[in-house]
C-alpha cells in the first residue's frame, strides 16, 4: 500500500504546482477551444471539414448495416459493414495523417503549448477506456505542458490503431460468422463512437497546436496537410498570406 500512498502524492503534488507555476495557458478557453488567427483558422476549417465529412459517411454507413441486421438479413448487413471498414480506413488514414505531422511540428513549438486533457469517461468501449485511463494518471504528474501535449499525441495515435484493430477483428469474425447477436452490433457501435472522439479530439489537438506557429510555420503546416489531402479530398487548403 505505500507505493498507493506515494502515487496520490505525486498526482496532488503535480497538480499544485502545474496551478501554482501557472502552466494552464490563458488561449486555452472552456472545453479546449483555442482562438487563433484567421490564416489558421482556414487551415483548421478545410481538415475539420474534410475529416467530418468522412466521419459521417462512416456513420451513415455503418447505420445503414444496423438497418439490415435489423431487417433480418445479416449477409446484407455484414457486406455494408465490409463498406464501412474501407471508409473507416480512409478516415484513419487522414487522422493518422494529420497526427503524424503535430508531432513533427511539436518538437520546434517554443511558445507554451495549451494542453485539453482527454477523458476516460467520454469513451464506450473498453480497451480504449482502460488505455486511456493510464493517460490520465501520467497526465497529472507531468509538469511540462510540452510533454503533456506530446503524451496527449501518443495516446490519441495508439488509441485510434488500438480501436482500428479492435474493429477490424470484429468485421472478420462477424463477417465469418454472419453473427447477428446484440452483443456483437453493440460492440461495432461502441467502437464507431470513440473512433468518432478521437477524430474529433485530434481536430482540437491540432488547432491548439497550429494556434502555437508562426506565420512561416502555418505556412509549412498548411503545405503538409495540403499534401495529405490530395489523396481523394474534396476540398483544398486555402493559400495562407501574412
Amino acid at each position: 500500500m505505500p507505493w498507493v500512498l506515494g502515487c496520490v502524492v505525486l498526482v496532488l503534488v503535480g497538480a499544485l504546482l502545474r496551478e501554482f507555476l501557472g502552466l494552464r495557458s490563458s488561449r486555452q478557453t472552456r472545453g479546449g477551444w483555442v482562438q487563433v488567427r484567421p490564416d489558421c483558422d482556414a487551415i483548421y476549417d478545410t481538415v475539420a471539414r474534410e475529416i467530418e465529412a468522412h466521419s459521417v459517411i462512416l456513420g451513415i454507413t455503418l447505420n445503414d448495416a444496423f438497418n439490415e441486421r435489423e431487417s433480418d438479413r445479416a449477409e446484407m448487413a455484414w457486406l455494408v459493414v465490409g463498406l464501412a471498414n474501407g471508409e473507416w480506413d480512409r478516415l484513419r488514414e487522414l487522422v493518422a495523417g494529420l497526427q503524424k505531422t503535430l508531432a513533427r511540428y511539436l518538437p520546434t513549438t517554443n511558445t507554451v503549448v495549451p494542453v485539453r486533457r482527454v477523458s476516460a469517461s467520454n469513451f464506450k468501449s473498453r480497451a480504449v477506456i482502460d488505455y486511456v485511463s493510464l493517460y490520465e494518471f501520467l497526465d497529472q504528474i507531468l509538469f511540462s505542458s510540452k510533454q503533456r501535449f506530446g503524451l496527449r499525441l501518443r495516446v490519441l495515435s495508439r488509441a485510434c490503431a488500438l480501436l482500428t484493430k479492435e474493429f477490424q477483428h470484429a468485421y472478420r469474425e462477424g463477417e465469418r460468422s454472419q453473427d447477428a447477436s446484440l452483443e456483437v452490433w453493440n460492440r461495432l457501435d461502441c467502437y464507431f463512437h470513440d473512433f468518432d472522439l478521437l477524430a474529433k479530439e485530434t481536430l482540437l489537438t491540432f488547432r491548439t497546436l497550429v494556434a502555437c506557429q508562426s506565420p512561416e510555420g502555418v505556412r509549412r503546416m498548411a503545405a503538409e496537410v495540403e499534401e495529405l489531402l490530395q489523396r481523394g479530398v474534396r476540398v483544398s487548403v486555402p493559400s495562407v498570406t501574412d
